[in-house]
């Protein structure tokens, strides 16, 4: 896996170094990559018995890529639970990857899918006796692998980091570095991203589009004590932030990058001259191209974009 790829944004705040860190070209094209092997071999050290155990997740999408690629690789059966904001590419990446994919279209009370989709899960499990969830949200092997992995290298790579911007979904990424910096870095400042509509922290649901950050389910894997500050960003500043990055500095990100990159704009005022910034862009944005850089997808849902 690549941990230590950066692009400059240093035009994002004046005065200050800014630097995206790369994921995408990890080879499920995510940062998840390093939480299914992290969850997968959780499942292993716990007892679970494969082949005859099979695996059971909930995802909007690039989880679900990663551990279909773990699981093909190991011979482990896997369903993986999502929803209608999945993007197709990534649905279909699932199919080919062999992993079973059921779409849950019922809206739980926050307006959004992922309690729909665990208790979908949980009905399973209650009739399945071989199915095992991996269950990312409660799973500390999530946040594990990214204190060791992705914390620790941006710690090596850049040394001194003043600030550090990171997406929250299911706040594995989030809290694996904030872990880290806590206990390295003190003094560096842990900045989570979050969407608007999302209730992670807290905030008021309403429905979304995007997949990937925001949930309307709190996991319990989150702990705000580490973390410094919330930012939310509309949907509508994500997809903005994504398509000026394509069209200004050829660079195709995700929807969740745009939403991080979108934060740090807003708070550069902020950020004392001279800092180092650190935002993680979780993945590309081809598995994006129909929905964030499609002009008809985007003036049906944000007109005043188009």
């Amino acid at each position: 896996m690549l941990d230590d790829l950066f692009v400059q944004l240093h035009q994002l705040v004046p005065g200050s170094s800014v630097f995206l860190k790369i994921e995408g070209l990890n080879p499920a094209g995510s940062v998840k990559l390093k939480t299914a092997v992290a969850l997968v071999e959780e499942a292993e050290a716990s007892g679970c018995r494969f082949p005859r155990t099979r695996l059971i997740e909930s995802t909007s999408g690039n989880l679900g890529v990663a551990l279909a690629m773990v699981c093909a690789a190991k011979g482990y059966p896997l369903t993986c639970v999502t929803d209608p904001n999945a993007n197709p590419q990534t649905v279909r990446l699932m199919e080919a990857l062999g992993a079973e994919v059921v779409v849950v279209t019922v809206r739980d009370g926050n307006s959004g899918f992922l309690q729909s989709r665990i208790d979908y899960i949980q009905q399973r499990l209650r009739r399945e006796s071989d199915l095992h969830w991996l269950n990312q949200y409660a799973n500390p092997a999530g946040p594990r692998a990214h204190r060791e992995r992705t914390g620790r290298s941006i710690s090596e790579a850049l040394g001194r980091v003043d600030y550090v911007f990171v997406g929250a979904g299911t706040t594995g990424t989030l809290m694996g570095c904030a872990e880290f910096f806590r206990r390295h870095s003190p003094g560096t400042r842990i900045i989570a991203v979050d969407s608007v509509g999302s209730v992670t922290f807290g905030g008021r649901p309403a429905r979304r589009h995007i997949p990937g950050l925001g949930a309307s389910r709190r996991p319990e894997i989150l702990d705000e004590t580490l973390v410094d500050e919330v930012v939310l960003v509309s949907e509508a500043e994500a997809v903005a932030m994504c398509r000026v990055l394509a069209s200004e500095r050829g660079l195709l990100l995700g929807g969740s990058t745009g939403t991080v990159l979108s934060a740090v704009q807003s708070t550069a005022k902020r950020i004392p001259d001279g800092s180092v910034v650190v935002a993680i862009s979780p993945d590309f944005g081809d598995r994006y191209l129909s929905t964030i850089y499609d002009d008809s997808w985007v003036a049906e849902n944000w007109p005043e974009l188009h």
